[in-house]
């Protein structure tokens, strides 16, 4: 406990504490539409999509994250242009986009003159290194999940759970897939300093796929998922002080152990009273039936 509170007179610590809080809220609810339209595979080629406008904005003296920013932005339109199910099944593109976006980014690394950056901090993350920018970016994506949700959430809910009913009831549904793309890049971004690129996915479905094992209403499903979220970001992050981990790869184990329990949960038998015949029951009656039959 004295360690504990050591920690949070520290200002790099409540620094990824407060990351991990925002953060949470970013990928637990923009995970769950992810996982709900199967989008898990589009998002991991925006995420190393994004890893190419990192190298490129290095090497042109950028500022990184704008050119993640952009990449992922981009690749996420063009994604969102494609119809819905025929994206889905575009494997072969989406391996192209995360295959090439990854080998870009390094060849512009490679190119950048002077000392090399360190590429387990962009490709593994580390929540402790997080800044004010980082955080102030984090609270900006708060915002606008926040407000997109406020303006046109029940839209969004209809896409995602149905899209040719929505089509039917006249709802531009490429638009709010288009839409719900760019959230997730914006997600991808944010979730750089915490996990990096190769883990980023992993956050964004492991905690909505926790709360579907224990919850059924979309409102549960969106609160579990943040929850779970928060309790791999921060768990995740003390169990890499105490035992000296890489705090990405800690977070996204600590989210699959929690996936792993809620699955026992969710497949623990239920035990029913047997139930007892009554004297008008139809079990009752059928026995005397055949009683009487033999007799």
């Amino acid at each position: 406990m004295n360690e504990l509170a050591a920690l949070l007179e520290l200002d790099f610590f409540r620094h990824a504490l407060l990351a991990a809080t925002l953060a949470s809220l970013l990928a637990g609810v923009v995970g769950t539409f992810v996982v709900l339209k199967r989008l898990v595979a589009l998002g991991g080629g925006v995420a190393h999509a994004a890893f190419g406008g990192l190298g490129v904005a290095y090497w042109a003296g950028l500022p990184p994250r704008l050119g993640a920013v952009a990449v992922a932005a981009l690749s996420a339109v063009g994604l969102g242009l494609l119809d819905g199910e025929r994206a889905r099944r575009q494997d072969a593109a989406i391996g192209v986009i995360w295959a090439v976006g990854m080998a870009i980014g390094l060849v512009f690394l490679h190119w950048t003159p002077g000392y090399a950056p360190n590429l387990l901090g962009y490709l593994f993350g580390d929540i402790l290194t997080v800044t004010e920018s980082d955080l102030a970016l984090a609270a900006l994506a708060d915002l606008l999940l926040l407000g997109a949700l406020g303006l046109g959430g029940r839209r969004l809910v209809a896409v995602a759970f149905d899209e040719e009913a929505a089509r039917v009831q006249g709802l531009p549904v490429r638009l709010y897939g288009i839409g719900l793309l760019l959230l997730v890049a914006l997600s991808v971004v944010v979730l750089l300093q915490l996990v990096g690129i190769v883990l980023v996915i992993a956050l964004l479905s492991l905690p909505p796929l926790v709360a579907r094992r224990l919850v059924r209403s979309l409102a549960a499903t969106l609160a579990v998922a943040v929850g779970a979220c928060w309790l791999a970001t921060t768990g995740g992050l003390l169990l890499a002080y105490r035992f000296d981990l890489p705090t990405g790869p800690a977070i996204v184990l600590l989210a699959a152990a929690l996936l792993g329990l809620a699955q026992l949960v969710h497949r623990r038998p239920v035990r029913r009273a047997p139930a007892r015949a009554s004297r008008g029951s139809p079990v009752r009656s059928g026995r005397n039936r055949r009683s009487g039959r033999r007799a």
